[in-house]
C-alpha cells in the first residue's frame, strides 16, 4: 500500500506523527489531538489502532515512566491545563487528549490502548472530562 505522508511545513517535520503498522499509513499534524480524531477516522474504517511515532514535547523526563494513565493527566495538568490548586476559577480546562495519548505512546501505549485506558479510569472516578477531549484527574 502506498505511504500517505502530510507535510505541515517543507522546512520542519511536524510535531506529531502516527502509523498505522497494518496498512503503513502515516499522518503528520501541527495537533496531537489530530492525530486522535486521524485514530478515530482511521479505526473507524479499518478496525486497525496506530502508534505515535513522533511527539515533540517538552514533558519528556518530568512523567514518571510507571505512571498510570491517571497520574500522567495529573502531571500534564500544570503545564497544559490551569492548575486547579492555584486558580481563582473552579476546576481545569484540562489535557487535551491527544497531548495524554502522545505522553501515553512514550510508555508503550498504541492510541487505541491509551483510549480504552482512559475509558476504564474515567469509569472509576479518577478522570473527568471538563470540556470535549479535554481530561482532568480528580
Amino acid at each position: 500500500m502506498p505511504n500517505h505522508t502530510h507535510h505541515t511545513h517543507h522546512s520542519q517535520p511536524a510535531p506529531f506523527v502516527a502509523t498505522c503498522p497494518d496498512c503503513e499509513i502515516e499522518r503528520s499534524s501541527e495537533s496531537a489531538t489530530e492525530l486522535v480524531a486521524f485514530y478515530r477516522r482511521h479505526h473507524g474504517h479499518t478496525g486497525h489502532d496506530i502508534v505515535v511515532t513522533r511527539a515533540d514535547l517538552e514533558f519528556g523526563a518530568a512523567l514518571d515512566a510507571a505512571d498510570d494513565v491517571a497520574a500522567v493527566v495529573d502531571g500534564l495538568d500544570a503545564r497544559y491545563g490551569v492548575d486547579k490548586h492555584d486558580s481563582t476559577e473552579s476546576g481545569t480546562a484540562g489535557v487535551p487528549i491527544g497531548i495524554v495519548v502522545a505522553a501515553m505512546s512514550e510508555r508503550g501505549f498504541t492510541v487505541g490502548e491509551t483510549l480504552e485506558e482512559i475509558a476504564d479510569v474515567r469509569m472509576t472516578g479518577a478522570l473527568y472530562e471538563p470540556r470535549d477531549d479535554h481530561l482532568a484527574a480528580f
